[in-house]
């Protein structure tokens, strides 16, 4: 085990957003169905790593310009728990000195799966860095369990597997946490045409729902998996699923809205004011549908499937910072992989 003089790895995991199902792929829900669409910006994640100057190599995590070394103890206290913890998981070899960057361009609790992304591509590179190599599943079920694990985070499974295999994933899930994935193949032509009517809106602020969220939860652990809103987000999920495989992107609108609404079901604040203010303008601009990303609640964002009309287009685009203060386009492109890790030169 260990690197080379000099050896570099650079990582790379995309965001999910359109995540129709989420709140079923949960231990509350206990069985869950899940379609959702990778995309870029990507998380990068970069390891630089040389013969230790000392008896014992240094780790040193600069995280956004946010840089320093790290001493162990538990990940929950530590600067950046998440780092921290999948360092910890997967820690290199001590006779070298590691520094561990991690960057990406989505913004900060967009709630489309940055944490997750993270620890798939950390995890990814520190699995290369001792060659152990395992396999997008396996990557995806470490960085769960680092988070509900060594964290001790509320988590559901289908960011990880998001980060992890990319493109259209359909995700059936159970027993919680076991799932299964297989690829959604969208027609050649039909890819294009989401890839460039699908609309990402930042809300302007970072996602903050723990309140609401945690009141959800507790409601679903009484109502159990068998909850009718549950089942609408499997069957929402499912449509979701064979839109796409059809390259019906009308069809692809009406399953996001109708997951939205679905959210909307289980606490009206899942679906906040931002939110309520954009998909109001998107549907006066003709679009096909929406989705608030993740779990839903103030700030985050909401993906927004445009008509074909790019006019129409611009003008909702050129429009967001009078509808809700702050929310602007994170501009996006459908990503066919998944995690990805390869050597760069030192």
């Amino acid at each position: 085990m260990g690197a080379p003089a000099g050896r570099v790895l650079r990582a790379s995991a995309p965001h999910r957003v359109c995540d129709n199902g989420g709140w079923t792929d949960t231990w509350f829900a206990g069985s869950g169905q899940v379609c959702n669409i990778a995309v870029e910006p990507a998380v990068e994640v970069e390891l630089r790593c040389r013969p230790a100057a000392g008896e014992a190599g240094r780790v040193v995590v600069d995280a956004a310009g946010d840089r320093y070394e790290l001493t162990g103890g538990d990940p929950r206290a530590g600067r950046q728990p998440l780092l921290e913890a999948c360092v910890a998981e997967l820690p290199p070899d001590p006779g070298w000195d590691v520094e561990v960057r991690v960057r990406s361009a989505m913004p900060p609790g967009a709630a489309t799966g940055t944490s997750a992304a993270v620890a798939v591509a950390l995890l990814a590179a520190l699995d290369a860095l001792r060659d152990e190599r395992r396999g997008p599943g396996e990557l995806a079920a470490l960085a769960h369990r680092v988070e509900t694990d060594r964290l001790g985070l509320q988590s559901g499974v289908q960011d990880q597997l998001a980060a992890a295999h990319g493109g259209v994933s359909w995700i059936e899930v159970g027993p919680f946490p076991a799932a299964r994935v297989e690829p959604v193949e969208v027609p050649a032509e039909a890819w294009d045409r989401l890839d460039s009517q699908l609309v990402l809106v930042y809300l302007g602020r970072p996602h903050r729902s723990s309140a609401v969220h945690e009141m959800v939860i507790a409601d679903l652990e009484l109502r159990g998996g068998d909850s009718p809103v549950l089942a609408g987000l499997r069957d929402a999920a499912a449509a979701l699923r064979a839109a796409l495989a059809a390259g019906d992107l009308g069809a692809t609108g009406a399953a996001l809205t109708r997951n939205t609404e679905l959210q909307a079901q289980l606490h009206p604040a899942l679906v906040g004011e931002a939110a309520r203010a954009v998909i109001g303008a998107a549907r006066a601009a003709g679009a096909l549908g929406w989705k608030v990303n993740g779990a839903g609640g103030d700030g985050g964002s909401v993906s927004v499937l445009t008509g074909p009309d790019a006019a129409a287009r611009r003008r909702l685009v050129g429009s967001l910072a009078e509808i809700a203060p702050g929310a602007r386009v994170v501009p996006t492109r459908l990503r066919r992989a998944g995690v990805t890790v390869a050597a760069a030169p030192p």
